[in-house]
């Protein structure tokens, strides 16, 4: 489909204005030289090429079918070129029945899907627009596309047909080896197109705009292959904000959201998540460049502005993007640089009485470029129209210095409506990315340098295997229902996570003895199936003897019934939630947040694939708000951190073993203090007790 040697194009026409004069001349404009065959029973001729009545007519397979036929006609239309032998086709059709099918038969999608399937056919659509092959010099679209479209290192993939016009439309000299608007792939999926393009030599970079994904599997199968040749991924996820439909009682469920899949996917992965298309596009342009990150650990900056370059602090600040510690060499030296008055610093202003300032700005440039801790240099100001000559000032000065480094650098202009179009395509024809927005262009730089510190990671170190008569014998109690939550905190111990003992009891005399055996002070929850125990007033906490105990139990069971646990008090600490949640594409996912009983409210969580080992659990705490208060805060004792990520890093293998068995599972809290970390509670959603 997408290398057709041959294509035949259905509703050919010759009108001016129509979708089948469209289609004709967008083969003509990328220069197609397959052959082509015009298919209308209204011509005999279509842009010097013998027009076919039908597609049965054509006189050999075509590799392609483009079918520029309204919706009434594509079944018909898809048939005829799958019964003459077409391997492909493409389609605009949005694929709508003004009259529904008959309750039970299947949609016109559905029809159209089940014939390409049938005869085995790769399909593009419906309701996309086509695709752009530029290496193959293929347009199969309806729609108009630029005369001078760029080959270059990008492979465009997307859901939004918009979106695929405006990069193909971007004056941004992006090179795209191939565009795709895959629509709603009833046949052939992003995963596959992804295959495809990673199979290019040329593809650098890997864009993808997602709806969702359709083919899960495949679509992780890609994102590992992308990684292993080291293409950069970035991907525009839309309808982060949806809430799953079908939600677990579980708190991890409702942590996670919908969008909570894709983000521990991504993070997997390497895939940078952009938040607009102005963000793709900066991330497009730097890593097109050939340069990556190969030494350092942070960004380094050169401003004509003080106050602009307080603003990139800021930003950087915000987004969590790190600048290079500069050597005390570095700063001497730049100091030596420098006007009087200036500081030695990263992000450097190296503006001063403006005399020599060219001078300034090349050697501050190199001097920062060549300090070892920079991985990636900048040159942030206001790329505004400079106008000839061009033999001097910030063109010049920012082609000197690429022609004299190595390192990733990028020209970043701070307002993207002021970017002058001369100038920007000046240092682009030189092949020196120019960035246009603050936010955007630091969001492509900390992209760039997170993918140098994560090429460095190590392997994942593999978990001790579970034996495998205790992962037999969970699936089998998770398998046969709910449990309760001392089986649930049982379940942990068994998974090395350390967990109190919580002895169930249905009568105050079994809660007396038990108390009298695990010792005051004691919890006393209520276990008649209640999820949120702490919401219904079922949890007292702290009972120091045994009027205490009455009393509380007195009450549970007035309220909520008779059965209770008994556990020890845990020794005070910070709480933490750690959680599991099956993703109904990606499987079971973890998750640990801050805990409490405004877990929901406080929603700081990071979610993450297992498996997991502890050095990446320890990353994945550290991205957490609550994290400074684990770390010791305000005269507190360091948390024990490492127990935490140990047990972060057994739940996950819990994950990886039980995850077809178990919909959710919640510890909340799990007390993690100085001397180590303990969970008071669990609740375990079994699969089984959600349908």
């Amino acid at each position: 489909m997408l290398e057709a040697r041959s294509v035949a194009v259905v509703g050919a026409s010759v009108k001016t204005g129509t979708l089948g004069a469209q289609m004709m001349a967008e083969l003509r404009r990328g220069g197609y030289d397959g052959a082509t065959y015009p298919v209308n029973p209204g011509y005999d001729e279509v842009d010097g090429h013998r027009c076919f009545a039908s597609i049965t007519d054509v006189p050999e397979p075509v590799d392609l079918a483009i079918l520029g036929v309204a919706n009434h006609r594509i079944e018909e239309a898809l048939r005829e070129a799958a019964e003459a032998g077409a391997a492909s086709a493409v389609t605009f059709s949005s694929l709508y029945e003004e009259e529904p099918p008959i309750q039970g038969s299947p949609s016109l999608a559905e029809r159209v899907a089940n014939i390409a399937r049938e005869h085995g056919m790769a399909f593009c659509g419906g309701n996309g627009m086509g695709f752009l092959n530029v290496e193959a010099r293929l347009r199969a679209t309806g729609f108009p596309t630029p005369d001078d479209l760029r080959a270059g290192p990008v492979a465009f993939l997307s859901h939004s047909g918009s979106a695929f016009a405006a990069f193909a439309f971007n004056d941004r000299r992006i090179g795209f080896n191939v565009v795709v608007s895959s629509g709603q792939e009833i046949v052939t999926t992003m995963a596959e197109y992804m295959e495809y393009a990673l199979d290019l030599p040329t593809t650098r970079v890997l864009a993808l705009l997602l709806e969702t994904v359709r083919a899960p599997e495949r679509f992780v199968a890609a994102l590992r292959i992308a990684q292993e040749r080291g293409v950069s991924v970035v991907a525009l996820k839309v309808g982060r904000t949806e809430r799953a439909k079908s939600m677990v009682v579980a708190h991890s469920g409702a942590l996670a959201g919908e969008h909570g899949a894709y983000e521990a996917l991504f993070d997997a992965f390497g895939v940078h998540e952009v938040e607009t298309l102005d963000e793709m596009a900066d991330a497009m342009e730097l890593f097109s460049s050939p340069r990556r990150a190969t030494a350092g650990v942070g960004i380094a900056s050169v401003h004509d502005s003080g106050g602009e370059r307080a603003l990139f602090a800021d930003l950087a600040d915000d987004l969590g993007v790190p600048f290079a510690r500069i050597s005390d060499a570095t700063r001497g030296a730049l100091q030596a640089t420098l006007d009087p008055g200036l500081q030695a610093e990263n992000p450097l202003d190296a503006w001063g009485t403006g005399i020599d300032a060219d001078r300034i700005f090349r050697e501050s440039l190199q001097l920062l470029h060549d300090d070892d801790d920079t991985a990636a240099l900048a040159l942030v100001v206001d790329l505004t129209r400079q106008g000839e000559p061009y033999d001097e000032g910030y063109l010049r000065i920012a082609l000197d210095v690429f022609g004299s480094t190595s390192k990733p650098f990028c020209v970043l202009s701070n307002l993207s409506s002021a970017v002058a179009a001369g100038e920007a395509a000046l240092l682009r024809d030189a092949a020196i990315p120019v960035l246009e927005g603050t936010r955007s262009g630091l969001r492509a730089l900390g992209f760039l340098v997170a993918e140098r510190a994560r090429s460095e990671r190590p392997p994942i170190e593999a978990h001790v295997p579970t034996p495998d008569d205790l992962r037999e014998r969970w699936c089998g109690t998770l398998a046969a229902g709910p449990i309760g939550e001392a089986t649930a905190l049982e379940l942990l111990r068994d998974y090395g996570i350390p967990a109190v003992e919580a002895v169930p009891a249905s009568s105050l005399e079994e809660a007396a003895a038990a108390a009298s055996r695990l010792g005051f002070p004691v919890a006393v929850k209520t276990a008649t199936g209640i999820a949120h125990k702490t919401e219904a007033g079922g949890v007292k906490l702290g009972i120091a003897s045994d009027s205490e105990l009455a009393g509380a139990y007195a009450d549970l069971a007035k309220r909520l019934g008779p059965d209770v646990t008994v556990a020890p008090m845990a020794p005070a600490g910070v709480e933490v939630a750690l959680g599991i949640v099956r993703d109904p594409q990606f499987g079971p996912l973890v998750l640990v947040a801050a805990g409490g009983v405004f877990v929901e409210v406080l929603h700081d969580r990071v979610l993450a694939m297992p498996p997991l080992d502890e050095a990446r659990a320890r990353v994945l705490i550290g991205r957490l708000a609550v994290a400074p208060l684990l770390e010791g805060a305000r005269g507190r004792p360091p948390a024990d951190l490492g127990s935490l990520a140990r047990a972060l890093a057994r739940l996950s293998a819990l994950a990886a073993d039980l995850g077809d068995v178990v919909d959710a599972v919640d510890v909340n809290p799990l007390i993690v203090s100085a001397d180590g970390c303990v969970a008071v509670d669990a609740l375990v959603i079994p699969r089984a007790a959600t349908g």
